[in-house]
């Protein structure tokens, strides 16, 4: 069943970005292109270990991808699909 699969898929990502934090990093990524990790949590005002780990798992969950730079990393949305759910979910009467 493909379609199962696709809503699988649906389900895990949208578990993966299932926090505020992480949501927040996705609107900073989607507005910017891509930003290192010190913009980021010096932004939201988070330590950078627990911006770096919400990175990291969704990086790992393939929302997000990184550019090095020398020895800069920058992250990136892999698909702006994400942060477009996002925006939908604030437009629509459920957060009314």
């Amino acid at each position: 069943m493909e379609n199962d699969k696709k809503i699988e898929k649906a389900a895990y990502v949208l578990k993966a970005v299932a926090h505020p934090l992480r949501i927040k990093i996705i609107q900073m990524l989607h507005e910017n292109k891509e930003l290192n990790v010190s913009t980021i949590y010096k932004n939201l005002h988070a330590e950078q270990s627990l911006i770096s780990h919400h990175l990291i798992n969704m990086r790992d969950k393939g929302i997000l991808e990184i550019r090095r730079s020398g020895k800069n990393i920058y992250y990136f949305l892999v698909d702006n699909a994400v942060a477009e759910i996002i925006e939908c979910i604030y437009k629509s009467k459920i957060l009314a």
